[in-house]
């Protein structure tokens, strides 16, 4: 028998059902190709993993690729709301901020924090990445944790209960309360770290280009996800950035560029204007539209944070600052915020998001955003409780919970304002296949990042 290789995530005939469902989300009319796609034997999109089995006969594959086009050419209606160009965004932002005219530097313990926040955040959600929100409840009661406060164990876990909800199978020997030892390998770690490279080789006038190729020297393609794995894809075809982030990517509008934006928010303390400038240029080689968004709200919001000077509120505030108001994703923060102000359980906010945004796929960056937006307020800057919520929503677990970590690091300022449990277990210790990186301390990392905010601080 010959074996096969399904490479996730970009097969044309798993891409289809992804990009009808984009399509359906942002307005497009696409039912006469949704019809043909179906009749002609395809199948919906694979609901948890990036690839469908078996693979598709060379006659459906090619079906896919003409269906592709297709509906690429199909306009959406909320375009206008929507804009990818930096210029337009702008134009779209009433409030957009002020640029810092006086340069500042974060203090470094800040950058520290924000690191160690980011790794415990990420691994605390690393078990559960897939599992659906019952699953993650019942895990947590079975055990004694829930409301959620410390990390998931399988110690004295019904075997029922496990077979029923198996932990995240690439996670689950690092990151239970039992195994873990050192923060293991993430993307949400790794492309910080090659934010760190892509700065200390280009600095801040990087182009998005600069960033493809450091991608494609130092980033290994089984390393990516998503959108990043079509962009790469797109890249290696010969197709130029920002091109990259439209050609068959029905993920462009998915969470990955907001993994991405933290360094970009962390080295512009006080000006979440020119952070989320950066940022843009990061995220247009994978994204579009609201894709795009999640990438500069995030770097938005870490600046104001990095600052000093604001609460939560007003970090979250900043970030919407750098979003049109129309869009779909800042309707998603203002609900996200809302929902969080009106309820005083956090498990009544999550019923409530998961009833209105349950339809998006679990890596969208729309519920993710209305979830991290509600976790933030919720817990009203505390770490822990920024990092538990975040992750006991469900959806992107391990990136949410990055995030939350990241913005609630910086608010606490120093490493030992967060608790130990969270920060004694990675023992200083991050494993990663950047090249140079590997086993690096967050000590360390934080070293690097101030020098490359101080140093751009003192630039004329």
């Amino acid at each position: 028998m010959t074996a096969t290789v399904r490479a996730t995530w970009v097969q044309p005939e798993d891409l289809v059902g992804h990009e009808l469902r984009q399509a359906a989300e942002d307005g497009r009319d696409a039912r006469d190709i949704e019809r043909r796609w179906y009749e002609a034997g395809g199948s919906p999109a694979p609901d948890r993993a990036g690839a469908s089995e078996p693979p598709a006969s060379p006659g459906l594959r090619a079906v896919a690729g003409h269906l592709l086009d297709e509906l690429a050419l199909l306009e959406s209606p909320l375009a206008d709301d929507e804009p990818t160009g930096l210029d337009a965004i702008r134009a779209a932002c009433p409030q957009w901020p002020h640029p810092r005219t006086e340069p500042s530097a974060v203090d470094r313990e800040r950058l520290h924090a924000a690191w160690l926040g980011r790794a415990a955040g990420c691994l605390l959600g690393k078990p559960v990445e897939k599992l659906p929100l019952e699953g993650i409840r019942a895990l947590a009661r079975a055990t004694g944790n829930w409301p959620l406060s410390t990390w998931f164990t399988a110690r004295g876990l019904p075997p029922a209960l496990a077979a029923t909800y198996p932990w995240n199978r690439r996670s689950r020997a690092t990151s239970l309360a039992e195994n873990i030892d050192g923060m293991p390998e993430d993307d949400d770690l790794n492309y910080p770290l090659l934010t760190v490279l892509l700065l200390q080789r280009y600095g801040n006038s990087f182009t998005t280009a600069d960033l493809a190729g450091l991608w494609l020297e130092e980033l290994p393609a089984g390393r990516t996800f998503t959108a990043e794995r079509v962009a790469y894809r797109n890249l290696l075809d010969g197709i130029e950035p920002p091109d990259t982030a439209g050609h068959r990517n029905p993920f462009r509008e998915w969470i990955g560029a907001q993994i991405r934006a933290d360094v970009h928010g962390w080295t512009h303390p006080g000006d979440p204007a020119a952070a989320a400038e950066q940022a843009h240029r990061d995220a247009v080689l994978t994204h579009t539209g609201n894709g795009v968004y999640g990438a500069m709200f995030t770097a938005a919001a870490l600046a104001e944070a990095a600052g000093g000077e604001a609460d939560v509120h007003g970090c979250l505030g900043a970030g919407l600052r750098v979003v049109p108001p129309g869009s779909r994703f800042a309707r998603a923060v203002r609900d996200g915020i809302a929902s969080a102000r009106e309820e005083e359980r956090f498990d009544t906010v999550v019923d409530r998001l998961h009833a209105r945004y349950g339809r998006y796929h679990w890596v969208h960056v729309l519920p993710n955003a209305a979830l991290l937006a509600a976790a933030l307020t919720h817990a009203d800057g505390d770490f822990t409780g920024s990092i538990c919520r975040a992750v006991s929503g469900g959806w992107d677990t391990d990136s949410n919970g990055a995030t939350a970590g990241s913005l609630a690091g910086l608010l606490a300022g120093r490493p030992d304002a967060l608790p130990d449990r969270w920060t004694t277990p990675l023992k200083n210790r991050l494993a990663t296949s950047v090249p140079g990186f590997d086993s690096v301390g967050f000590d360390t990392l934080a070293d690097l990042t101030h020098r490359l905010t101080h140093e751009e601080a003192l630039r004329p």
